[in-house]
């Protein structure tokens, strides 16, 4: 009988230690095989939901429901949702709202990727973030490149587009300082009820002077500038707001309205000086037609204002009485 060879044992022993794991890797590989192909035979429904809780569901949620079959994946859908409600005795499901609004709105400002704005860079970040506090655009620079700056508290996250063709890319950037912020998963539930749309505005009605006949005064708006979005264009921070308003008495009817456009510019410095202010635009409001049937009537004030960066419009409806 020939000898064994120390050299033929080390080779035996390899195999006995690896093939437990070299096993488990093939399964594994067979296993996401299975899994790929179970996914492209989805219904269209089903690959839809799958595709847009990408940012959220867990591994092992999107293997039960792959494996699932197909007359049990709708309840598995509503089971998915209720898990991650945060309050089940009210019948409005906040979490999926929130996460579906933010879909809509992500699918609509960061399209022309050529790919749903959900799926792209700035999309995730807005999903799983929420809309940052400030955002900064910048037309191609010394470089070459275009960017968005967009901040969360203090922590900026960069996109560039290499060629300026709308293609954004999030940049390696460390996001740990953002784990206070993240929404996503489990911590979603408990913020996302804190978080705020890209801008929103307080509407006041100041008196100036009530006559016999007349009344006079302002409608003003208050919108904060840390809440304002804006593009750079030459060394400035630019924007826009369009603002409508419309005023009727109880009946409907129509008693006073107003539309213009309100233009803001400053540098990066001014903008600073101003983050805890107010950026405020003001109508002038006269009454001189049946002022006095207008003293005990609730009043309606419908005001929407549009920011020309993101395209975002935001409505509210004030009811209340003149004071004389």
């Amino acid at each position: 009988m020939k000898p064994v060879s120390d050299k033929s044992i080390s080779i035996a022993g390899v195999f006995r230690t690896l093939g437990p794991i070299l096993l488990l890797i093939g399964l594994a590989a067979v296993s996401a095989c299975r899994l790929y192909n179970i996914e492209r035979k989805l219904t269209p429904a089903h690959s839809d939901f799958l595709s847009k809780v990408g940012y959220i569901i867990t591994s092992g949620e999107r293997k039960i429901f792959l494996e699932l079959p197909e007359a049990e994946k709708d309840t598995f859908i509503e089971e998915f949702w209720e898990r991650r409600d945060p309050d089940s005795d009210t019948e409005r499901n906040e979490y999926r709202v929130e996460y579906e609004d933010r879909l809509e709105k992500a699918g609509m400002l960061f399209r022309g990727e050529g790919r749903p704005g959900w799926l792209t860079d700035r999309g995730r970040i807005y999903i799983l973030f929420g809309p940052p506090s400030e955002r900064l655009t910048y037309p191609m620079d010394a470089t070459g490149f275009c960017r968005e700056v967009w901040y969360y508290g203090g922590f900026p996250v960069i996109f560039v587009d290499d060629h300026c063709s709308g293609n954004f890319v999030l940049k390696a950037i460390n996001l740990e300082h953002l784990q206070e912020l993240n929404i996503a998963q489990g911590y979603f539930q408990k913020t996302f009820t804190q978080e705020k749309k890209f801008f929103d505005y307080e509407v006041a009605i100041q008196k100036i002077r009530a006559e016999e006949g007349v009344y006079e005064g302002t409608v003003a708006i208050d919108i904060p500038y840390a809440a304002i979005w804006f593009t750079f264009k030459e060394e400035r921070l630019e924007t826009a707001f369009i603002v409508k308003a419309e005023m009727s008495d109880e009946s409907g009817r129509l008693i006073w309205d107003v539309q213009d456009s309100f233009p803001l510019t400053l540098d990066e410095r001014e903008l600073k000086e101003n983050r805890s202010r107010r950026f405020r635009m003001e109508f002038p409001l006269l009454l001189d037609k049946d002022v006095d049937l207008l003293k005990n009537q609730k009043i309606r004030l419908e005001v929407s204002v549009k920011n020309t960066t993101e395209g975002e419009e935001l409505r509210k409806t004030l009811e209340f009485r003149l004071k004389f």
